[in-house]
C-alpha cells in the first residue's frame, strides 16, 4: 500500500522528506491517468495535488482510506470540499506560501501591457525601428483596482503602493472597518471598473462568481485600461473580453487561467487578439515558491497523518 499518492509536480525535496517516513507515489502526470490514480488511492490515507486533479466523485467514493488532502496552492475549487467533510477527510492548502509570486506576476505584467515596448520583436526583427509607436504609459500614478480583497490581493495593494499607484479594491465581503482598507479605496463594482487603469481579478470561482467578469464589465472599463487574470478563469467571459480587445475598448490583458485548462482547442479564440499575455496557470509558481508552497503542504500532510493536527 502506498501511503501519499502525489498527482502533480512537487518540490523533490519535500517529496524526499515525505518518503523519508512513509512509501510516495510521485507522478507528475498521474492526474491524467485515471485508472492508475484510481488503484493507487483505494487504499492510500493521504493525496497531494495541485489544480488539475479533480478529487471528488468516483475518486473520492473509491479512496476508502483517504484521511487527507494537501492542495498545492490556494484554490480549492478542484475539490468537492462538502463531500471531503462529510467523509472526514482533512484538506489543507498552502495558503500564504505563493502569494508573493502572483503579486510579482501582476505587477510584472501590468508593467508590460503598460508599457507595450516589450511585444516589438517581430518589427525589429524584419529591419523596422518603430521608436516613436511604442511610447507607452508609466505605472506610477496610475490606479490599480482589485476585483476581491484577499489576502493576495492585499499584498498586491501594499507593492503597487510602494510603486506610486493609488488602490482601489472591491469586496463586498470585507467590512467597511476592516484595517485592510487601510491600503485601498473601497468602491463599488462599478466605480472601479470605470476608473481603473489597471485592473486585477481575485476571485475565487463560485456559482456568484462565474462570468462575474463579462459584456458589461468591459463596457464599463476606460479603452485604455489593462486587465490581468490570475485567479480563476470562469469568473471572466473569455469571448467578450477577446471582443474588447479586437474591438481597440480595452488597452490590454494578461490571463494565467482560463475557463478550460489545458487550453487544447480553445486557444484558438485568443489567435491574433491583439495586447495579449497567455501563460499557462504559472503564476503562484517560481521556484521559490514551488519550495514554500511544498514544504509547507509535506509538513501538514505529515503532522496530520501523526495525529498532531
Amino acid at each position: 500500500m502506498t501511503d501519499i499518492v502525489v498527482t502533480e509536480f512537487m518540490d523533490e525535496a519535500a517529496v524526499e522528506a515525505l518518503k523519508a517516513r512513509y512509501t510516495v507515489h510521485h507522478d507528475p502526470d498521474l492526474f491524467a491517468k485515471p485508472d492508475e490514480l484510481a488503484r493507487l488511492t483505494a487504499g492510500s490515507p493521504a493525496l497531494i495535488v495541485r489544480n488539475q486533479t479533480q478529487v471528488r466523485g468516483a475518486l473520492l467514493d473509491g479512496a476508502k482510506s483517504l484521511k487527507v488532502v494537501g492542495r498545492l496552492g490556494v484554490g480549492l475549487d478542484n475539490i468537492d470540499m462538502e463531500a471531503c467533510a462529510a467523509r472526514g477527510i482533512k484538506v489543507f492548502p498552502a495558503t500564504g506560501a505563493n502569494s508573493l509570486s502572483v503579486v510579482e506576476y501582476v505587477i510584472g505584467t501590468a508593467m508590460t501591457l503598460l508599457r507595450g515596448a516589450y511585444f516589438a520583436n517581430a518589427a525589429m526583427l524584419a529591419g523596422e525601428f518603430p521608436k516613436t509607436k511604442l511610447i507607452g504609459r508609466e505605472i506610477a500614478g496610475k490606479r490599480m483596482g482589485l476585483i476581491g480583497f484577499g489576502a493576495i490581493a492585499r499584498d498586491t495593494a501594499r507593492h503597487a503602493r510602494l510603486l506610486g499607484m493609488t488602490v482601489a479594491a472591491y469586496d463586498p465581503y470585507v467590512a467597511a472597518d476592516d484595517a485592510a482598507w487601510g491600503d485601498a479605496e473601497r468602491l463599488e463594482l462599478d466605480t472601479l471598473l470605470s476608473t481603473s487603469d489597471v485592473i486585477s481579478i481575485h476571485l475565487p470561482l463560485t456559482p456568484e462568481t462565474k462570468g462575474v467578469i463579462g459584456k458589461d464589465a468591459f463596457a464599463r472599463m476606460k479603452p485604455d485600461a489593462v486587465l490581468i487574470n490570475a485567479a480563476r478563469g470562469g469568473v471572466m467571459d473569455e469571448e467578450a473580453l477577446v471582443a474588447a480587445l479586437k474591438g481597440g475598448t480595452l488597452g490590454g490583458a494578461a490571463l494565467d487561467v482560463f475557463a478550460e485548462e489545458p487550453l487544447r482547442g480553445g486557444a484558438k479564440l485568443f489567435a491574433g487578439t491583439p495586447n495579449l499575455i497567455l501563460t499557462p496557470h504559472i503564476a503562484g509558481n517560481t521556484v521559490e515558491s514551488n519550495g514554500r508552497v511544498s514544504g509547507l503542504v509535506a509538513e501538514r500532510v505529515i503532522a496530520a497523518l501523526e495525529g498532531r493536527i
